[in-house]
């Protein structure tokens, strides 16, 4: 079995002592008791993910001790209320879970060798935190993640908020694709040539793990969809037809307007949401489409049931907003950010995988891998501090760049005339140069990193580490 390093299982046990402190401290300032932690067991499973074939050594997640046999469940908590889970890991590898988009204690973050020691088979461990914000996320593990994740580890989070309105019914989709060949036996995850360029495309496209999926939804009704890319690779350009729709978040940060969605672009790590008005005649069947590239084709299908509710489009109005800190312009130091090719070599060894090549990096300097060894920060940030982040992406391939544990907001760019809500990820476009605004209000060592996996994996990470 691999050795854990000293600092690591020290600041492992920090964070299972912080877990519990924060989550015990804000129940008992909030009147609300402490939570009993949630089951969350990381396991092997089969599944039909094509018409045809089982497909085995599928991982997910399952609640409590029981056998789980498909995608993994949505977990649902409370803005402002305490939640607590306890991974238990039945898979042959060590794992781990980050809260992907969730503005929460450093030691709950989920990176191994950085903010927790692995979670090694047969072990467990405990995460305990209070989001501040409402909206939509994923989890998913920051261990051998081209393997955990492509072969199923990515989970739907819903932050609820109690003054959202209420729609007529809600979905939520978890956008990801399987490579699988002959038989529904996976592929290999990745091809080098690919990992080079765009990345590598999977063969089976599903959300929540069908193809094609068909939904129902009230007639004339307003439906609430969140959608979520999990996927390694893949870009999406969102579009509706059949029905009106309106975007009201982006990466869980509500829009300050509603607008109508034409097409939209977002890729791996990134959510959206948007409010459907349905058709008023029953069986009328509206289709969310992946419009990028020369072969669009159906995510899912909604169809119309029951009389008319005869809702109205124009009453969506905006979602209350999320308590993001605005930098100070005025003040704010500026960093530059590069992202870059880079020559080739191999990485260092990684308990949690390497793919063996390097083929990116953040300002000339490839991510060695995760590793015990330690790996200067791209930039110490001073706690409470307002900064400007000058991205500029020297590639010809688009980048989700996404950051751990705090939100940015894009300030400019010369590719967008439309600028996001705040943000934990840019879908960085070729050639982009783009500006964001950052308050550091997060202690810790914070990662930042192309969520294209095959990227993250050959050297497009870095960290920031605000103190």
């Amino acid at each position: 079995m691999p050795i854990i390093s000293r600092r690591t299982l020290l600041k492992g046990s920090a964070a299972v002592a912080a877990s519990f402190s924060l989550g015990a401290g804000l129940a008992a300032r909030n009147g609300i008791a402490a939570p009993t932690p949630v089951l969350v067991k990381a396991q092997f499973t089969k599944a039909r993910l094509t018409t045809d074939s089982i497909t085995k050594k599928v991982m997910t997640y399952g609640l409590g001790d029981g056998m789980a046999t498909g995608v993994p469940p949505v977990l649902r908590m409370k803005k402002g209320e305490p939640f607590a889970a306890r991974l238990l890991n039945a898979l042959d590898e060590p794992t781990t879970i980050h809260w992907h988009g969730m503005r929460i204690v450093n030691s709950m973050d989920g990176v191994p060798e950085m903010t927790q020691p692995y979670v090694y088979p047969g072990d467990g461990f405990d995460y305990a935190f209070t989001p501040p914000d409402a909206g939509t996320f994923w989890y998913h593990p920051h261990c051998n993640t081209l393997t955990q994740m492509g072969r199923g580890l990515t989970g739907m989070i819903v932050v609820e908020n109690p003054d959202d309105p209420v729609f007529d019914t809600e979905i939520v989709l978890n956008l990801r694709d399987w490579r699988l060949g002959k038989g529904g036996e996976f592929l290999a995850p990745f091809k080098p040539r690919d990992a080079a360029r765009g990345g590598t495309y999977g063969t089976v496209r599903t959300a929540n793990w069908q193809q094609e999926p068909m939904h129902q939804a009230p007639a004339g009704g307003l439906v609430r969809i969140r959608l979520a890319a999990t996927d390694v690779t893949r870009i999406y350009t969102l579009g509706i037809e059949g029905a009106a729709a309106m975007v009201v978040a982006l990466d869980g940060n509500p829009v300050e307007a509603p607008f109508p969605l034409e097409r939209l672009d977002f890729g791996p790590g990134q959510r959206v949401e948007l409010v459907v008005r349905m058709p008023d005649d029953e069986g009328t069947i509206v289709r969310l489409g992946n419009f990028r590239g020369s072969n669009p084709f159906t995510i899912a299908s909604i169809t119309a049931t029951g009389q008319s509710l005869k809702r109205d489009i124009r009453d969506v109005r905006p979602l209350p907003a999320n308590p993001i800190a605005e930098a100070d312009l005025s003040t704010a130091e500026r960093i530059p950010l590069d992202f870059t090719a880079t020559a080739e070599h191999a990485p260092s060894p990684s308990i949690c995988g390497t793919i063996g090549y390097t083929f990116w990096a953040i300002n000339k300097v490839p991510w060695p891998g995760d590793t015990a060894d330690p790996v200067a920060p791209l930039s110490d940030l001073k706690l409470g501090k307002s900064y400007i982040l000058q991205m500029r992406n020297r590639t010809p391939h688009a980048h989700p760049i996404h950051l751990h544990g705090m939100t940015f907001r894009i300030l400019k760019s010369n590719t967008r005339t439309i600028l996001p809500p705040p943000t934990d990820t840019i879908l960085l476009q070729p050639d982009e140069q783009a500006e964001l605004g950052l308050v550091a209000d997060n202690p810790g060592d914070w990662l930042l990193h192309c969520h294209i996996i095959e990227h993250q994996k050959t050297g497009m990470t870095g960290y920031f580490r605000v103190a």
